[in-house]
């Protein structure tokens, strides 16, 4: 079998791979068919096209083919790397790759792996506890193929590592991304390049999405299969949205999830914090006079001229000390987040918030979640853990009345600093909540408006605010975290 021969029969298994994948099975018929003549060559299971079958079951009744899941794809392994035959008219040529159905074999590997993470059993409208288990599996089938350590494409453990990807490609090659990638493909302009970033992004996304249409209940139930769940955003939001269907086992799994997620942003954002907050001197206060804030090189400057040439020593009549003090403006930081279901992103991160913004020195935090109703969360704004299980996640959205029952906790305007969290989207009257809300601004409160608090994608918020928001000076915050933290710095001193 020559370099074209091989070159052919890869596309065509990849081709029947992008059909399968995307539905196209009566229209990929003929691919469907030739697939088939190319296991037939290669002596395979016809098994191996089936996307239903999990990789486990395939490899239980074909123990044979495991060394072909289970062993690392070599980089250019997927390509048929042939020189010209070799002949006595060109005895110095060689076929650098001897074994032609190794390429193939290797080619039906990976477009197996591929379907089974990405395929058929991905996409159905309910997903089932068993189907998540076995995606996971085959995911992790394909983490082996790729080099990468298990659960490091779902975002388990930071970085895949030096040489975790499989293929030519390279971060440059796609224009995005970083590190190595997997690439497929032969000759200029038929080849692709995906990064190890883009793939793990891909993966987290998709497992968020079959979070969402899974019988979550189900897996919560099984230690062993709750263990296996990743912390995200997705799947906080689904138990908090469930939470109250949840007892025993599966409400205990539940907990632990959140909490863990909760643990992990929180020492990201309290670094942020760390990082931005810092008090100013108070040069009004007299400094201590104690050896630690002894100003060495100043007491020596300022002693200069007690310099005794017949004793060889400084003569020293004053002692300076650093001043140390801080000013300390008391602060009430009053949060008012929209508990509707649109702004879970920014009610976890901004619930986390306050409660680090509460551990600070001087700072009396409040905090308030809304929909029609308002909750008074400030006994418990310590822990984001009981917060977010206080919460009720829905429901319609009352601005107006959140900062009415808000406006009853300020004290000092002028040392008060009002975060509100929502996407506008108002129940009531706009204008009525726009004048309240200037109405609180000229009264010297300090007002941070904050529409999305988040990493990353799309988010809608009331376009008639965002403008009339902006024209009074305080535009609606959107983004990362750091912008929130970098205005509250602004009032608060630590």
């Amino acid at each position: 079998m020559d370099a074209n021969q091989i070159a052919q029969r890869r596309q065509v298994l990849y081709w029947r791979l992008l059909a399968t994948m995307y539905g196209f099975t009566e229209q990929g018929a003929n691919f469907e068919r030739m697939s088939a003549e190319i296991v037939d060559e290669l002596d395979l299971p016809q098994l191996i096209l089936d996307p239903n079958i999990s990789i486990e079951n395939l490899l239980h009744r074909y123990p044979e083919l495991e060394p072909d899941f289970t062993q690392p794809i070599l980089p250019g392994s997927l390509e048929a790397t042939c020189e010209p035959e070799q002949s006595e008219n060109n005895p110095k040529a060689k076929i650098q790759n001897p074994k032609s159905e190794d390429t193939l074999r290797r080619a039906l590997v990976f477009s197996k792996l591929l379907l089974n993470a990405f395929g058929p059993n991905t996409q159905s409208s309910v997903v089932t506890a068993q189907q998540y288990a076995q995606w996971l599996k085959d995911v992790s089938y394909l983490e082996k193929a790729l080099g990468c350590p298990p659960g490091s494409l779902r975002g388990q453990k930071p970085g895949i590592g030096a040489g975790a990807g499989s293929g030519r490609g390279t971060a440059k090659d796609s224009g995005s991304g970083s590190g190595s990638g997997i690439g497929a493909g032969s000759g200029t302009g038929q080849g692709f390049t995906v990064t190890e970033e883009q793939l793990r992004a891909t993966l987290k996304a998709m497992e968020g999405e079959l979070i969402e249409r899974m019988a979550l209940r189900e897996v919560l139930k099984d230690d062993q299969l709750a263990s296996q769940l990743t912390p995200s955003m997705a799947l906080v939001e689904q138990l908090l949205r469930d939470k109250a269907n949840l007892s025993g086992n599966a409400l205990k799994n539940a907990k632990h999830l959140i909490r863990q997620f909760i643990d992990e942003l929180a020492e990201v954002l309290r670094l942020q914090v760390a990082q931005t907050i810092s008090g100013k001197i108070d040069y009004s206060v007299p400094p201590k006079r104690v050896f630690r804030n002894l100003d060495l090189k100043r007491t020596i400057w300022k002693n200069l001229t007690n310099w005794s040439p017949e004793e060889q020593r400084l003569l020293v009549d004053r002692l300076y000390y650093q001043h140390t003090a801080k000013k300390k403006t008391p602060t009430r930081m009053i949060v008012v987040v929209d508990q509707s279901g649109s702004m879970v992103d920014a009610m976890v991160q901004c619930t986390i918030l306050a409660s680090i913004f509460a551990g600070l020195p001087n700072v009396d935090v409040h905090l308030l979640a809304f929909d029609t109703q308002v909750l008074d969360l400030t006994p418990w704004v310590d822990d984001p853990f009981e917060v977010l299980l206080r919460t009720q996640l829905g429901g319609g959205t009352y601005i107006y009345g959140a900062l009415l029952v808000a406006a009853q906790k300020i004290l000092e305007p002028r040392n008060t600093v009002l975060v509100l969290i929502s996407d506008f989207y108002e129940g009531g009257s706009d204008q009525v909540l726009f004048d309240y809300i200037k109405s609180l601004k000229e009264s010297d409160l300090h007002f941070i408006p904050v529409g999305a608090v988040t990493s990353s994608g799309y988010f809608s918020v009331n376009q008639w605010f965002r403008t009339r928001l902006k024209e009074l000076g305080t535009p609606i915050l959107t983004g990362s975290p750091k912008k929130l933290i970098q205005e509250l710095k602004k009032v608060i001193v630590a």
